[in-house]
């Protein structure tokens, strides 16, 4: 009698499965944590640094319309555009010994300008805010003496005084003009431009 033989199916080795890794050596997992790093750093850093960046110039601008508000007297200075069009007081270009001062509340707000022009210049100036020489009254001051104390000016006896006062709708600035025609040739000229909303 025979035995039958069974035969026992021979167990083959699996291939690797598509898509598992083999082990990782060391310096390529040091390599990968170094770029998760670098980019997890980047990712923040860029951020959180333009923010500082920003915070610290909203801080130096904020300081320096807090020192400009609170100074006091003229400022030898032209004022920034934005004020001069807010103002509706278009300085001459060329124009000398221009100083300015701006007070603000919560009804008005005031922007007091000085300057030196020629007489051609004034002529463009007086124009351009919508009158002109003839409407100048000789001998009148119309900025009120208020204004006048607030910064520093004095209208003495003895100089050619001629003045104009320019009333607008709001919220256009009204304006009180004063002009020191002692010199013809370069005129001195004072601005208050008040502006309520």
């Amino acid at each position: 009698m025979t035995v039958p033989t069974q035969t026992v199916p021979t167990q083959t080795v699996s291939p690797e499965p598509q898509g598992s890794k083999l082990p990782e050596d060391r310096r390529h997992m040091i390599g990968r944590r170094w770029l998760t790093a670098i980019t997890i750093v980047l990712l923040v850093g860029i951020p959180a640094g333009y923010l500082a960046i920003s915070a610290g110039q909203s801080r130096d601008s904020g300081r320096d319309k807090e020192r400009e508000s609170s100074a006091t007297g003229l400022r030898e200075n032209w004022p920034s555009q934005m004020k001069r069009r807010v103002f509706e007081v278009p300085i001459p270009p060329g124009s000398s010994s221009v100083a300015y001062y701006e007070t603000s509340n919560w009804r008005t707000s005031r922007l007091y300008v000085q300057f030196t022009t020629s007489a051609g210049r004034l002529d463009a100036f007086l124009n351009e805010v919508g009158s002109s020489r003839s409407q100048l009254l000789p001998g009148e001051v119309t900025v009120s003496g208020r204004d006048a104390d607030i910064v520093g000016w004095h209208f003495p006896s003895g100089h050619d005084w001629s003045g104009t006062s320019i009333s607008r709708d709001k919220p256009r600035p009204s304006q009180d003009i004063t002009v020191d025609l002692s010199d013809p040739a370069a005129p001195q000229v004072y601005v208050v431009s008040t502006a309520t909303p």
